[in-house]
């Protein structure tokens, strides 16, 4: 009984290891509630049915869920684009680049349609959008409001539009 007892034990720090190095969020939220079932597990050989009870439905089976939400939503790229440009071919090979660039950081595109420019580009300024691609004159353009993602884009669009990073005022200069 006792080896057993020790290799569950060994599991929770391994498993936690495995956590801290995840760079996928959806397998963090595997591996977070490999944990509460391993903890689960635990509390029971060692007879606190009622903790392995608790730890099972509300360390594992509620947070799980409660992160998935979180993380759904915290992974998205609102991307605001020009009705009119919606038939285009040069928009269809910019989502698809867009889409690649922002892949290997799990983020999922969302695209808000605008009638007009003007409503599109208070929509960034809003920030309603992360970014915004428009069709100027015969070239693309993209902008956007986060310093980070116009790094991330910027390797993998050069070709296909111009990409404008659009610093909006921080909210203390907004505020004086």
């Amino acid at each position: 009984m006792d080896n057993w007892l020790i290799a569950v034990t060994a599991l929770l720090p391994l498993t936690a290891l495995m956590l801290v190095f995840q760079e996928n969020p959806y397998h963090a939220l595997v591996i977070r509630g490999i944990i509460g079932a391993v903890a689960a597990l635990l509390y029971a050989i060692l007879g606190a049915a009622d903790v392995a009870l608790t730890e099972a439905l509300v360390g594992t089976m509620l947070s799980i869920m409660l992160y998935a939400v979180a993380v759904r939503s915290s992974l998205v790229l609102r991307l605001g684009i020009l009705a009119s440009a919606l038939s285009t071919d040069s928009l269809d090979h910019l989502l698809e680049a867009i889409r690649e660039a922002v892949a290997p950081y799990h983020l999922r595109v969302e695209l808000i349609i605008y009638p007009t420019f003007e409503q599109l580009k208070i929509a960034l300024q809003d920030r309603e959008i992360h970014a915004l691609c428009a069709e100027e004159q015969t070239q693309m353009l993209t902008m956007t409001r986060v310093p980070r993602l116009y790094t991330i884009l910027k390797p993998h669009l050069t070709s296909l539009t111009e990409l404008v990073y659009y610093p909006l005022p921080s909210e203390e200069e907004s505020a004086a």
